[in-house]
C-alpha cells in the first residue's frame, strides 16, 4: 500500500500534470516533510478571551504555537477543516473559467448539519466575495486564515513561490482585510501555512499577528483525486477522538471533495463521532 506522503505527493504531481505547474500551488494537503515544522517543547493552555474564541499560548521563546489535534480529548470529537485556496497569480484562470469554489460542498455540509473550519485565502475572498460573506455570516462554520497568497512560508514547499520574512505577516493581514472587506463575520484568529510547511523563522514571524498556527494529523489525499472511495477510505482509517481533517473547497483542484463528506459524516456518525469546529478543540487543550 502507498504511503500517505507518497500517495499525496503522486497525486499532487498527477494534479500537475493534468492542470499545469501551477497545480500544485491549489493542494496544501501535503505532510509536513520531515524536519520542516517544529513542535512546540511545551503543552500551552488554550485561553479565551471574553470576546473571543479560544487560542493557544505562545510556544518557546514566544513563538507562535501550532495545534495539530486535541490530545485525550474526553469524547469523539473530529474537526472537518476545508482549505478555500486560490494563489495570488490565478485570476486569468478564474477568469477563464476554472472554478476554485465549491457551493456544492458548502449546501452538503449545511444539509447534514456539519460544522467546519474553513482555511480561505484572501485571494480567494476577493475572488468570491459573496460566498465568503456567506460562509462567515453561517455559525456552522468559522473562517479562519490561510494567507492571502497561498504562498510558501519557507523557501521549499512543494513547488509553491515563497513569501519573504519580512512580508510574512503583511500577507497574513492582508488576508484578514480581504475578510473584512467582503464582509465575512465568523473570522476566528487561526492561521494554517500553505502547504503545511512552517520553520521557527515563520512562527517567529508571525508571532505578533496573535495567531494560533493549524495543522492537522488526517490528510484526507483529496487534492486532484478522482477516486472519492479511496479518499472516503484515507479518512475514515485515520481519524481518531480529536483529529483535525485537512480537505478542499475548490472545485478544480479537489473534484471528488462532496462526494466524500458524503460518505464519510454518516460513517463517522455511526461510530458514535461528532464533528466541531477547530475552535472547539482547541478550547479542550489544557496543561497536563
Amino acid at each position: 500500500m502507498i504511503s500517505t506522503l507518497r500517495r499525496t505527493a503522486l497525486t499532487c504531481a498527477l494534479g500537475a500534470l493534468a492542470l499545469g505547474a501551477a497545480a500544485c500551488s491549489g493542494g496544501g494537503t501535503e505532510p509536513t516533510p520531515p524536519g520542516r515544522a517544529g513542535r512546540p517543547a511545551a503543552s500551552p493552555s488554550a485561553a479565551k478571551s471574553p470576546t473571543g474564541p479560544p487560542t493557544l499560548a505562545p510556544g518557546p521563546a514566544g513563538l507562535t504555537p501550532v495545534f495539530k489535534s486535541a490530545p485525550k480529548p474526553k469524547e469523539r470529537t473530529v474537526a472537518l477543516t476545508f482549505d478555500a485556496d486560490m494563489t495570488a497569480d490565478q485570476g486569468p484562470r478564474a477568469a477563464s473559467g476554472e472554478h476554485f469554489d465549491n457551493p456544492q460542498l458548502i449546501a452538503t455540509l449545511r444539509k447534514l448539519k456539519v460544522p467546519a473550519t474553513v482555511f480561505m485565502t484572501g485571494r480567494w475572498a476577493d475572488e468570491y466575495p459573496a460566498q465568503a460573506k456567506d460562509i462567515g455570516a453561517d455559525p456552522l462554520f468559522e473562517v479562519a486564515n490561510h494567507s492571502y497568497s497561498h504562498y510558501a512560508f519557507t523557501g521549499d514547499c512543494y513547488g509553491l513561490p515563497s513569501v519573504p520574512p519580512a512580508r510574512m505577516r503583511t500577507d497574513v493581514e492582508r488576508a484578514f482585510t480581504a475578510f473584512r472587506k467582503a464582509g465575512v463575520a465568523h473570522v476566528v484568529p487561526y492561521f494554517r501555512f500553505p502547504g503545511g510547511c512552517y520553520d521557527k523563522q515563520a512562527l517567529r514571524a508571525l508571532t505578533p499577528a496573535g495567531v494560533t498556527a493549524v495543522q492537522w494529523d488526517v490528510v484526507s489525499g483529496d487534492a486532484f483525486a478522482t477516486d472519492a472511495g479511496a479518499v472516503t477510505q484515507q479518512v475514515l482509517g485515520g481519524v481518531r477522538p480529536g483529529s483535525v481533517v485537512v480537505m478542499h473547497c475548490t472545485r478544480s483542484a479537489a473534484p471528488t471533495t462532496e462526494r466524500v463528506v458524503r460518505a464519510v459524516v454518516p460513517a463517522l456518525r455511526a461510530k458514535g463521532y461528532r464533528f466541531v469546529r477547530v475552535s472547539e478543540l482547541i478550547g479542550t487543550v489544557r496543561k497536563p
